[in-house]
């Protein structure tokens, strides 16, 4: 296997974990609001992913690291030509991370209120613009004889980007909930696991037409059965939720994601980023990507580095697996 294909693959992998485990974190600052109805209630749906939520971000900075080193071209064209989306998205997670971390600071309702609204905003906003920028990736933009984007950002807001931002929202949304419904315990476990069954039947229809659009405009065969796959999943999430099976929904929604990532890395193969409407301007994991001795070197780095850090993030996960309850929330 090449190089290029391999860190083709990394990246993807990469994004595609940022999306699993950074999406039920995006799912529960949306839903703070909806489940939570009273500071103490708040406070537990926050404390379940207290300890995970920034090393969770670490994959989509560690994507973007080895976007940069891999294939530059491809991230010189992606964040110039994304720019005020990307810098929404990073907004957005910045306010997000001073929120967690100044809501306690204060003691009376006003305050935590806003801090609330700001990690719903922080929540919301990247759930929804991650699904535009990818939607984009696929579907390809304007590029010039140097790569570079001719664009508009009022171009990247076209239909099936906006298809697949909704996506993105709602299916991290359900993610939230169900991890709600594994991570709580008694009413407020309960509600998460209602609401869950509430939002994964309204994640139905847009994630359908988006991944049947993906499929009939940008697909093959290889992503016509990591959609269908998609869909089963995310359907047997929806069965477990009703059941009550709050882990194997949590892992239905995971592997839906991660079908669903995977498909739309398969469309966007063997380019980076396309090219709309001369296809020779097209960025391809060959003319987007750095020297082979940069990739053997960087491959080098991976093999000794990555499993020291699935291990840690493993670890962490682990050592906080129990469930939050509300009892357990000291009275403000």
């Amino acid at each position: 296997m090449e190089l290029t294909t391999i860190w083709f693959t990394a990246v993807a992998v990469l994004f595609t974990g940022y999306f699993i485990l950074e999406g039920f974190d995006f799912g529960v600052g949306a839903l703070l609001p909806v489940l939570g109805r009273d500071d103490r209630e708040r406070r537990a749906l926050i404390n379940t992913i207290g300890p995970v939520w920034d090393g969770n971000e670490v994959w989509i900075i560690t994507a973007g690291g080895a976007m940069f080193a891999a294939f530059p071209h491809w991230y010189a064209s992606l964040f110039s030509g994304f720019y005020l989306l990307l810098f929404a998205i990073l907004i957005g997670l910045i306010v997000r991370g001073v929120a967690f971390e100044y809501r306690g600071k204060g003691d009376t309702d006003m305050w935590r209120r806003r801090w609330d609204a700001c990690i719903v905003v922080g929540s919301v906003v990247p759930a929804f613009l991650w699904g535009v920028v990818v939607a984009n990736i696929v579907r390809g933009v304007p590029l010039d004889a140097n790569f570079d984007y001719t664009g508009s950002v009022w171009g990247l807001l076209n239909g099936y980007a906006l298809l697949g931002g909704l996506t993105t929202l709602l299916l991290f949304s359900t993610h939230g909930a169900y991890f709600l419904h594994l991570k709580t315990g008694g009413e407020l476990s309960e509600r998460a696991r209602s609401l869950g069954l509430k939002l994964g039947a309204a994640t139905a229809v847009p994630a359908l037409a988006f991944l049947i659009w993906t499929q009939i405009a940008y697909g093959n065969g290889i992503t016509l059965a990591l959609i269908i796959l998609a869909v089963l999943a995310l359907v047997a999430g929806l069965a477990l939720d009703y059941t009550g099976r709050s882990g194997w929904a949590f892992a239905a929604t995971a592997l839906t994601i991660g079908l669903a990532s995977a498909a739309l890395f398969c469309a966007l193969w063997p380019d980076v980023l396309p090219s709309t409407p001369d296809a020779a301007n097209s960025l391809t994991r060959e003319n987007a990507a750095a020297t082979d001795k940069t990739l053997g070197i960087m491959t080098w780095a991976a093999v000794v580095f990555l499993p020291v850090v699935l291990l840690y993030q493993g670890w962490t996960y682990w050592v906080f697996r129990k469930r939050v309850t509300v009892e357990s929330i000291p009275a403000s």
